[in-house]
């Protein structure tokens, strides 16, 4: 009987059919493929539905794409080139794309097929939703929702499925998409960021969970009786002045009442100091902004922002900086902030730890927007801006209150000079930013603030608290506003693309070593950048490499959560294997001034005495340095 049940699988097909499949080649390919086919659908998803409900409307598309019954389904000629040239992975991938251009059509991605009731799956107590990405996931997310199904399916299905022009073209008209050439034209316009799509920020697999009703209910009489009265005295309160603040917008419902919880949603016990507290305060830092923006009176908005903060609905976009906690206040917030910012409505948060932004489109709440930064600890420097909104690709700051001046620069054009900026109640005119710029970086731009103390550097990195830059040895670094400072910083200002949404508190540029080049190659530059986050774990430590007349420099040793080129452990080794203008390869390394001797081993081996070492090589060679500082203590080079 089994190898009747074989033979009949793989009986040729009839003349004239495509390739074909039956229910075991399916189902091999959707287990081995599982999480790419959930993620293909989640992404192809119209993202109206909500975080939560994308997840399970995802799980519930790809689990439904097997063939009915055992009999064999067509194959559409254009996949049979499909994943690892599979025709199972093809059928089932166009059975996922077409049931989620389904739910995209219907608007409300409910499943119109299957045994299932339609309001199934639900995962009782529970809301599940996918890791919060960075700045770029969320800014390609806003895009992709901007466009239609086809469009977003022919967009995923060109970055994510590798497929071809013609392939996609093919798959989406097997989908039942009439304009597939239309498809592929409007997803052309989106910038090609196709490897954000693997991101853990589109992932339905890896789950956060977050309770729902946390109210156990018992199915019997008794306790059926028991919840009516509940339900009942509840009913009673809400109908009471204390609960007339007003709608909760894009806030989840209330499941049960908690006196201190309640007193932190209270918007008329926010916390508001005087605009000349800074003035006399032991230190200034967020503690000390006072309240502004024109809406710092509108009562219902700051209800809504306090809500969400405490109960953020499904349809909420939730974001954070690594390490930082995205539960409610556990007491009222002091209020920074609350105004219209282009086109939204903007509430700026500070619970004494972090900064919670809320946003909201100026003629509704659906889109709302939550993010938190952790602050901490902050200085003088780390306090004097945050970030108010982003908008097609500009940027605008609140500053501190005791910032007097703000300016815009180019920080790879530090000869240039700075631009003044406007500022009107803390709120700066809108510059570039380059956490959002697009392609090949060819400037920097750096928002300069000026105080009583003097001027300092600050730049946008996608998060809600600008990164302070800072120049000159660890332990006890300067300004970057400095000739020597700016000088330093612009050949390696677009190594800060490496840092985005990663929870950066401030980068230290220290050029550590000047190294003269064999064959009277001219002078080469190492410098060592430094990031340091809020959390204080992940600091990562780049060694980089500048010849003579280069542009920018280049990245030639990275470390990460390292001591080194920091307060903690003043000292760099880093090398580089370089070609001389005659064809010759050198292997070249540099340590900082307090290096003794250096040596490698592994692929070439040498020594030398003091802080440099350039020795002859074979392309390709790959050398382990090894340094001993004057003190006898030993330094590894970074990786």
């Amino acid at each position: 009987m089994q190898s009747q049940d074989v033979a009949q699988r793989q009986a040729p097909a009839p003349a004239g059919s495509g390739p074909v499949v039956d229910v075991e080649q399916a189902e091999a390919a959707l287990v081995e493929h599982y999480p790419r086919l959930v993620r293909l659908a989640y992404l192809v998803l119209p993202p109206g539905l909500g975080r939560g409900r994308r997840v399970l409307t995802a799980h519930a598309l790809a689990q439904r794409a097997l063939p009915r019954g055992r009999k064999q389904a067509s194959v559409i000629p254009a996949q049979a080139s499909a994943r690892d040239g599979d025709p199972g992975y093809a059928f089932v991938r166009l059975q996922v794309v077409r049931s989620a251009l389904d739910a995209a059509r219907s608007r409300k991605g409910l499943l119109r097929r299957g045994p299932l009731p339609p309001l199934l799956p639900q995962v009782w107590g529970l809301r599940l939703f996918p890791r919060s990405g960075g700045a770029e996931e969320l800014a390609l997310d806003q895009v992709l929702s901007t466009l239609s199904g086809p469009a977003r399916a022919a967009y995923v299905l060109r970055g994510l499925e590798k497929l071809s022009d013609s392939d996609t073209r093919k798959v989406l008209k097997a989908a039942g998409v009439t304009d597939a050439g239309g498809a592929l034209a409007a997803a052309g316009e989106v910038p090609e960021q196709y490897d954000l799509l693997t991101s853990p920020e589109f992932d339905p697999c890896s789950l956060q969970a977050r309770p729902t009703d946390l109210m156990r209910r018992r199915q019997h009489t008794k306790a059926v009786l028991a919840a009516a009265a509940a339900l009942a005295v509840c009913g009673a309160l809400v109908a009471l002045p204390g609960g007339g603040w007003g709608p909760d917008g894009a806030a989840a419902p209330v499941y049960a009442q908690n006196p201190a919880a309640e007193a932190a949603l209270d918007p008329g016990k926010l916390v508001r100091v005087a605009p000349t507290a800074w003035e006399s305060a032991a230190r200034t830092d967020f503690s000390v902004w006072p309240a502004r923006g024109k809406l710092t009176g509108d009562t219902a908005l700051l209800r809504r922002a306090l809500a969400v903060w405490a109960r953020p609905g499904e349809t909420v976009r939730v974001s954070a900086t690594p390490g930082t906690q995205t539960g409610g206040p556990a007491g009222p917030p002091q209020l920074l902030y609350a105004g219209v910012v282009d086109n939204a409505r903007v509430v700026l948060l500070y619970d004494g730890l972090r900064i919670a932004r809320y946003a909201e489109p100026t003629d509704g709440t659906a889109g709302a927007a939550l993010d938190f930064a952790r602050v901490d600890g902050a200085s003088t420097a780390e306090s004097s801006v945050l970030v108010l909104g982003r908008t097609d690709g500009n940027v605008r700051y609140l500053t501190a209150p005791w910032v007097s001046k703000v300016a815009k620069r180019d920080l790879m054009k530090p000869d240039a000079g700075a631009t003044p900026l406007a500022l009107s109640d803390g709120v700066t005119s809108p510059l570039a930013s380059p956490a959002l710029q697009p392609g090949t970086c060819t400037s920097w731009t750096v928002l300069e603030l000026t105080d009583a103390t003097g001027t300092r550097l600050a730049t946008d990195l996608g998060e809600l608290v600008p990164a302070h830059l800072t120049a000159g040895r660890p332990g006890a670094p300067g300004e970057a506003t400095s000739r020597e400072g700016l000088q330093g910083w612009a050949p390696f200002a677009c190594s800060l693309a490496a840092e985005r949404s990663a929870g950066v508190r401030s980068v230290n540029a220290w050029a550590y070593a000047e190294q003269p080049l064999p064959e009277a190659g001219g002078t080469g530059t190492w410098v060592c950048t430094r990031a340091d986050t809020w959390r204080g774990a992940g600091a990562v430590a780049l060694a980089q490499f500048r010849t003579p007349g280069g542009p920018v420099g280049a990245v030639t040793a990275k470390g990460t959560d390292v001591a080194a080129c920091g307060p903690r452990d003043p000292h760099v080794l880093a090398g580089v294997l370089w070609k001389s203008g005659t064809g010759s390869w050198y292997v070249l390394a540099a340590g900082d001034q307090d290096m003794a001797s250096i040596s490698t081993s592994g692929g070439v081996t040498a020594s030398g005495q003091g802080a440099l070492l350039a020795v002859k090589a074979q392309q390709g060679t790959q050398a382990e340095l090894k340094g001993r500082l004057t003190d006898g203590s030993s330094v590894s080079g970074l990786h």
